[in-house]
């Protein structure tokens, strides 16, 4: 195996330049020892560099200041196991991507140049990282779209405190629905294959739900362990404590929403899967994602329940930027003991433009006295055709934020009892259907904006339909 060496990086010399000279090396070196046609002038050859023998005989990380020599050289060490050029430029890439994972640096460009000294191999490279390390502390001001409201959130960190990773950071945030949250974390990666990672939350937050007439102030501790099992999916294993207060929002609230407020004590466990294969979260084009959500309440506390919650997606190309996407979500809650109470805000809701469009936000299912009691099951499906508007300016252009949305919902929510049979031949009468068609705007890799005309087609005299122009602004819909 080679050698990794850490250097500090040159003052003078900037990443454009590492990047600039980084390409020329390669492209000079390489036509050297395969000229394309007369002179290499008129005429060029395109070079297999899987065919191109390579090995790589030493790495240089330059720049390195606070960081710890170990976790760099485990990040680095793979890049010792490529055999010809090809897997030397893939691997480098890799590489790059698993230090920008580390959250300690910044502006990470690469140099490769041809093996010089006296322990050089006829077909040896260097590699040259060259990083800039983070500042100590990192503070701002900036904006979070989800849920159908923006928030303002004022946060600082203090990125690679001890040299390996290790990050502290807090945030306050404040949402145009009167939400409000505070939070301190302190996140902890574990060396390995798997990419663990320790994170510590204290947290605070307040929400008001004017459609179920109360609101809501949580403070608790969170405790996360997640790691990969395969390279696309992740494990998160949780431990929350959380005492809640519910307290209705106006005295008309309904006596069913009146008699489950005051405080209340969880104690919890939770694994979350997510197997994530899409080529986007946004606007993707093939791909599918999986995740499922088990919590277990009742270790401590008053509240007690098992839930389970599935989200499936599917994704398929059929003509050049027309993708259809088929959507399933499903969950399932039951109370483990009759000792241990159930909140109405551990409760499923349906409905609203980020899970059944065409009904108001948790518009579908129970209602008493114009508030929504949400239920303890549900399903939720949809059918969605994506297609370029048609003044789409090509690839590349600002049409490629927009996309024309044509979808089908369906969906029910209600409470259903292990050991009940249910009646089959109710299950087609409660069944909540719409269809509509929209535009669809891509907000970064993070969120996006729907603004759809909706039609409610099926739907229960409990319900609250919503037909019309509906707005829709968050990171997960349906």
């Amino acid at each position: 195996m080679g050698t990794v060496h850490a250097k500090d990086v040159p003052p003078e010399q900037t990443v454009e330049d590492v990047q600039s000279t980084s390409v020329g090396n390669d492209i000079e070196d390489y036509k050297e020892h395969y000229p394309c046609g007369d002179g290499g002038t008129t005429e060029q050859r395109q070079i297999n560099l899987d065919g191109v023998k390579a090995r790589v005989d030493k790495i240089y990380v330059d720049g390195l200041c606070r960081t710890k020599d170990d976790i760099i050289i485990d990040t680095v060490k793979d890049l010792f196991k490529a055999k010809d050029f090809q897997e030397v430029i893939v691997g480098a890439h890799k590489v790059r991507g698993k230090l920008e994972g580390l959250g300690c640096f910044r502006n990470i460009g690469i140099f490769i140049d041809t093996s010089s000294g006296p322990d050089a191999t006829p077909e040896g490279l260097e590699i040259t990282f060259h990083v800039r390390e983070l500042k100590r502390i990192i503070g701002g001001v900036n904006t979070l779209v989800g849920n159908n409201e923006g928030s303002l959130v004022v946060g600082m960190r203090m990125p690679n405190m001890f040299g390996r990773g290790e990050k502290l950071q807090t945030e306050y945030s404040y949402g145009s629905k009167k939400t409000s949250g505070f939070n301190l974390s302190y996140i902890k990666p574990i060396r390995g294959k798997f990419s663990q990672v320790f994170t510590s939350t204290i947290f605070q937050s307040g929400s008001e739900w004017p459609w179920s007439g109360y609101k809501q102030i949580e403070r608790g501790l969170l405790l996360d362990f997640g790691f990969n099992s395969t390279p696309s999916m992740r494990h998160n294993l949780q431990w929350e404590g959380a005492w809640r207060d519910v307290s209705c929002l106006t005295r008309s609230a309904a006596f069913q929403v009146r008699e489950q407020t005051g405080p209340s004590l969880k104690s919890s466990v939770r694994h979350i899967l997510s197997l994530d294969c899409r080529d986007t979260p946004i606007f993707p084009t093939c791909g599918s994602l999986v995740k499922l959500t088990q919590e277990l309440a009742g270790l401590g506390g008053n509240i007690g329940f098992v839930k389970n919650d599935l989200c499936l997606q599917g994704n398929w190309s059929i003509l050049s930027d027309m993708v259809i996407q088929a959507t399933l979500q499903a969950g399932f809650l039951t109370r483990i003991s009759n000792n241990l109470n159930v909140s109405i805000c551990d409760q499923f809701f349906l409905g609203g433009p980020l899970t059944l469009r065409g009904f108001q936000t948790r518009g579908v299912g129970p209602h008493r006295d114009g508030n929504s009691l949400g239920a303890n099951a549900y399903w939720a499906s949809g059918l969605h055709l994506f297609t370029p508007l048609p003044f789409n300016p090509g690839k590349g252009g600002f049409g490629d934020f927009f996309r024309t949305h044509i979808f089908v919902n369906a969906g029910n929510l209600g409470d259903v009892y292990l050991g009940q049979m249910p009646d089959l031949k109710e299950v087609p009468k409660t069944v909540r259907l719409a269809y509509g068609i929209g535009v669809a705007v891509r907000l970064g890799q993070m969120a996006r904006v729907e603004l759809n005309y909706c039609m409610p087609v099926l739907f229960r005299r409990e319900d609250q339909p919503h037909p019309g122009v509906q707005f829709g602004i968050g990171m997960h819909f349906l």
